[in-house]
């Protein structure tokens, strides 16, 4: 199981949690709820009874502390309904309280949420309304998701800025420290194959292959270039990436299979020009060979389409390998993802980087089939 599999199954984890602990969270607001709806519904009955008594009791010797308790500190709004159809309410205000029509809307909106009036001891219904607090608890869970909600995103993001800008860093140190590196055995090499010349004696052969060296040589110092303007602007210049893409084709054919065709538009029939980096831009083509070649194991077909309009560049480049499944297109653009034992997963990061940061273009997986092939296309503003 590759870091993003992982990584998907620990974030689905995660959103499973968070939902068991909301459900949870609402379970139990709607269980408060109910139970203030109940307390408040007897608590409705108690202040309606004692009402009754105070107001009907003839007995000036009677104790109606309790009654009169329950009356003064009660905040509940009622509307209670007499046998003879007369509105009572309370607590809605002293001009309110009398007021049959207002009354009677709101027995109305009651009985159209759904809710059954209460029977009780002189009075043909009483219709008790929700306290604030009950309408608080009932709100709490929405809200209480919403700060959750919000405060996963904002910590999501700042955690994702936090943690490109290191990764950047560490990028741009590890590509400085690498073309530093490099700089000792390529000055070596250079020495060795003079001293090789100087024994070749005019022999075509190893002139030939001195040649050769000389040029993979040129080729390091080139990779060194690379290395070392990772972290820094690139400067771009208007070249023709018809031309371009033909002399990497004839650099990357002498390196490959014989069983590898390279069908490259002709760039005596074409000419496209756009502002890139040229060693950036060749390393991105040559890294996207390189994964094509690694896909069709020594034979197939690696081509490239070359189109233009009035804002963009599209270059589209093709094998005929492998093929990536289709929840991978993304993916393989993550740093550290890699299908082969060996590399470290870092040319198609790399070469996103350069394409979106340094160029402001695009680079994706347009279409890929098992054992089919695969197509990139990278587009490239001409401004």
């Amino acid at each position: 199981m590759d870091i993003y599999t992982r990584q998907s199954r620990f974030k689905f984890i995660l959103i499973i949690l968070g939902a068991v602990l909301l459900a949870v969270t609402l379970w139990y607001s709607s269980f408060l709820a109910q139970q203030l709806k109940e307390k408040e519904e007897k608590d409705a009955v108690r202040y309606a009874l004692s009402i009754d008594r105070l107001t009907t009791n003839q007995d000036l010797n009677a104790d109606t502390e309790l009654e009169a308790s329950i009356v003064t500190n009660a905040d509940i709004q009622l509307v209670g309904q007499y046998d003879d159809g007369e509105l009572m309410g309370i607590n809605w205000g002293d001009d309110l309280n009398a007021d049959q029509d207002f009354l009677a809307q709101k027995i109305d909106e009651y009985i159209d949420s759904g809710r059954e009036p209460i029977h009780a001891y002189g009075y043909a219904g009483l219709y008790p309304f929700n306290s604030k607090l009950l309408s608080y608890i009932k709100y709490f869970p929405a809200i209480q998701g919403s700060l959750v909600g919000l405060f996963v995103l904002l910590s999501y993001f700042l955690f994702n800025s936090s943690r490109n800008a290191e990764q950047n860093r560490v990028w741009a140190g590890m590509a400085k420290e690498t073309a530093h590196q490099l700089g000792t055995p390529i000055s070596a090499i250079l020495a060795w194959i003079e001293h090789l010349k100087l024994l070749s004696d005019g022999n075509a052969d190893q002139e030939e292959v001195l040649s050769e060296l000389i040029k993979d040589v040129d080729r390091l110092e080139l990779v060194a270039d690379r290395f070392s303007k990772i972290g820094s602007k690139p400067v771009l210049v208007e070249i023709d990436l018809v031309k371009e893409l033909d002399e990497l084709k004839n650099y990357m054919k002498r390196r490959s299979s014989k069983h590898i065709q390279f069908d490259f538009p002709d760039p005596l029939e074409q000419s496209i020009v756009a502002p890139v980096n040229k060693h950036l831009f060749d390393w991105v083509i040559e890294n996207l060979i390189r994964n094509a070649l690694d896909a069709m194991d020594g034979k197939g077909t690696i081509s490239t389409m070359i189109n233009h309009d009035e804002t963009d560049v599209t270059i589209d480049l093709t094998d005929t390998g492998k093929g990536i499944p289709a929840g991978k297109h993304k993916t393989v653009f993550r740093p550290g993802y890699s299908t082969k034992s060996r590399g470290w997963g870092l040319g198609l990061s790399l070469a996103k980087r350069i394409i979106e940061s340094y160029h402001r273009g695009r680079i994706f997986v347009k279409n890929s089939k098992i054992n089919e092939g695969t197509t990139f296309t990278i587009k490239i503003p001409k401004y």
